[in-house]
């Protein structure tokens, strides 16, 4: 083999380069190399096959170790076997996405994998008031959540003579599937069929979790809201989502919901709001208090001559920004309280009233006018 290329020199790397730099190095040389950008060129795909099989050997850490040591001279001969290395079928798009990863893996046995098996992620909806995210807190919350199934420890077997290695895999989960396309070979690793990548059998399941390894169990949780809170903010647990035999377990989302307050509309960190005022308080003015979600009273003032539409701001009583300090704003919108019903006597301090600040009939043309060039300016 003496006419081989060191593998460190074919990808231009050093012998200390770490796998980022071998991933690096082989994803470039792999694109300019590759049959797609040089049809008809026999040594771009001699160039390509060269720098496939030095990454797939220095990728491997025991494959680079054995080669670290011996160099081409490996004892046993080529680690891809008597026909030596054929090359894999890569496509152009996964070399700039990195999907290629997945063709090299198990690419020597014992079903070596770039993932292990890993549950479900699981989202759970929780409803907070607007009072709760005022201020960052901690609550807890209950809920049923997948967790190891305490009969059978995680097994899924009745007992543990049940449990066989399974064998089509051997054991290992994995199997490794070979087919040409092209001048390649293409080998891939994926779960075993009869046993799901689990590598065993089961002859008599757990009666509680019907040999699943998990069931359901009520749970009580401890979360951190962050002040500020917007709705639809998620919150992860690791390892709190589905449990599946043999694997990790998901993570756990906690999806906050805001619930409506009862006058109150958000936009970020300001707050704004509609107030139903009576014609007096709007011509004479005053000072309306309400309580509000920071625990003292919002006092608004309402100047005298105030118009139905117009708006007062509150500075710094909003919601606390989530970036940086501060509050937002309060803005309040103006609305006459118009009676749905008019008794006797309020009908005649109306008629009073229409009387001293009505306008003619002859006059309402003129006030539209007015009302408009004003709108305008």
């Amino acid at each position: 083999m003496a006419d081989k290329r060191d593998y460190y020199e074919v990808l231009g790397v050093s012998k200390n380069a770490s796998d980022s730099d071998l991933k690096k190095a082989f994803r470039s040389l792999a694109r300019k190399h590759h049959p797609d950008k040089n049809p008809d060129d026999s040594e771009a795909e001699h160039l390509f096959k060269e720098v496939q099989e030095a990454y797939a050997v220095l990728s491997n850490p025991d494959q680079r170790k054995q080669y670290d040591m011996f160099g081409h001279e490996s004892p046993g001969g080529s680690p891809f076997g008597p026909g030596g290395f054929q090359g894999v079928n890569i496509n152009l798009d996964d070399l700039f996405s990195g999907g290629f990863e997945s063709i090299f893996s198990g690419m020597f046995g014992g079903g070596r994998s770039t993932r292990g098996r890993r549950g479900n992620d699981v989202l759970l909806r929780h409803v907070v008031s607007l009072e709760q995210v005022f201020e960052e807190q901690d609550i807890e919350i209950s809920a049923k959540l997948s967790a190891t199934c305490e009969t059978c420890d995680g097994s899924g077997a009745k007992s543990p003579q049940d449990i066989s290695s399974c064998m089509t895999c051997g054991g290992q989960g994995k199997i490794m599937q070979q087919a040409r396309v092209g001048p390649f070979v293409q080998q891939m690793v994926s779960d075993c069929p009869d046993c799901n990548g689990q590598g065993k059998t089961i002859k008599n399941r757990c009666a509680d979790c019907r040999g699943s390894g998990s069931d359901l169990r009520e749970q009580t949780l401890r979360i951190t809201i962050p002040k500020g809170t917007e709705d639809g903010l998620r919150l992860r647990h690791r390892g709190k989502g589905e449990h599946i035999q043999n694997g990790q377990p998901g993570d756990l989302y906690i999806q906050l919901e805001i619930e409506s307050h009862a006058w109150f509309e958000r936009d970020g960190p300001d707050l704004i709001m509609a107030l139903p005022l009576g014609y007096p308080e709007m011509l004479l003015g005053t000072e309306v208090e309400l309580p509000h979600i920071d625990g003292k009273p919002l006092a608004i003032p309402i100047p005298a001559g105030s118009k139905p539409s117009e708006t007062i701001i509150v500075r710094g009583r909003g919601m606390p920004r989530r970036r940086g300090r501060g509050r937002g704003d309060v803005t309040v919108l103006l609305k006459l309280h118009v009676p749905p019903k008019v008794n006797k006597s309020m009908r005649a301090t109306l008629d009073e009233m229409r009387e001293s600040f009505g306008l003619p009939e002859g006059d309402i043309e003129n006030a539209v006018r007015r009302e408009a060039e004003d709108r305008r300016n």
